[in-house]
């Protein structure tokens, strides 16, 4: 059999679409399945927003590129946003109003943790939650918003509590890894994260997957917990943003009329890029959070 053929024969993970084509487009499809994919960026960029969108879309069917699933979403900083959430939902039932004939809300089980210690504590029950779902639409999805801020305040800087740290990072991994490969889950977690010190490009002197160094708000960051965790994902997408002066492109803003650059008529950009992924090439997208949710612009 020529390599060729066997590629041809690998069979094609599921996906579950964010509900946006440009978005999807840039993933190749949308979130994978019986896979860990974290999002990492500071704060303010969309994370938590585009989990929630993807917890409403995962219920839409395969055909729309769905999973034809319910969520379960464990928040760990601060309190679920239930009214951003209700936000979405009702530009979702507009979107798709043959499908919905409850409030897509019901379908996502949320759950708050505040150590890394009770998360690792739960997954049997969670296994076991996974189990015995008896509603028409299984969990296919779990979120977790956001990873970081289960260990960065919990553990001290000394080699013990790292060693300690890095141990819970792989088992807390391997056991969302292992019920993601079982369910065919897909797993998202968010990650924070620090200012880059020093000259080395990437993450502690290390090229960071398809890019030289990670840049949002005009400052050089790297996601939060280090290398270890890095270990522990199988994709990492970036979200940056940066304010930037409306019409500089074009030359259209007049400095000296504007008074002064404090008070040039700015604009927020985002943009959403793939920092390392086993399935997706070198890839970024423009995107903007609108009240009915977060869509990809066309580049």
């Amino acid at each position: 059999m020529t390599p060729e053929n066997l590629l041809r024969r690998l069979p094609s993970t599921q996906k579950c679409t964010f509900g946006c084509p440009v978005l999807d487009r840039c993933l190749g499809g949308g979130i994978p399945c019986n896979s860990i994919t974290e999002l990492v960026a500071e704060s303010g960029c969309g994370k938590t927003q585009l989990c929630l969108q993807l917890a409403l879309s995962a219920q839409l069917p395969p055909s729309l590129g769905g999973l034809s699933a319910s969520s379960l979403y464990i928040h760990t900083e601060f309190s679920f946003p239930s009214r951003r959430l209700h936000q979405l939902s009702h530009a979702f039932i507009s979107s798709h109003p043959r499908i919905f004939n409850n409030d897509p809300c019901d379908r996502i089980f949320v759950h708050a943790v505040y150590s890394a210690d009770q998360l690792f504590d739960i997954m049997p029950k969670i296994e076991s939650f996974l189990e015995n779902m008896n509603t028409q639409l299984p969990v296919k999805l779990i979120v977790i918003d956001s990873i970081a801020a289960l260990f960065r305040s919990e553990f001290e800087n000394t080699p013990i509590e790292l060693k300690r740290r890095s141990s819970l990072f792989f088992k807390i991994s391997g056991k969302l890894k292992s019920l993601a490969k079982r369910f065919g889950l897909a797993v998202v977690v968010t990650n924070q994260v620090v200012d880059l010190m020093g000259h080395s490009e990437g993450m502690n002197g290390l090229k960071v997957g398809n890019l030289g160094s990670l840049v949002s708000s005009g400052r050089r960051v790297c996601p939060a917990l280090g290398l270890a965790w890095a270990n522990c994902v199988n994709s990492r997408l970036f979200l940056s943003r940066n304010e930037e002066v409306v019409g500089e492109e074009n030359g259209s803003v007049d400095v000296s009329a504007c008074g002064g650059g404090d008070f040039l008529p700015r604009q927020t950009r985002r943009r959403l890029h793939v920092v390392f992924a086993p399935h997706l090439p070198d890839s970024s997208c423009e995107f903007v959070i609108r009240r009915e949710g977060v869509f990809g612009v066309e580049g």
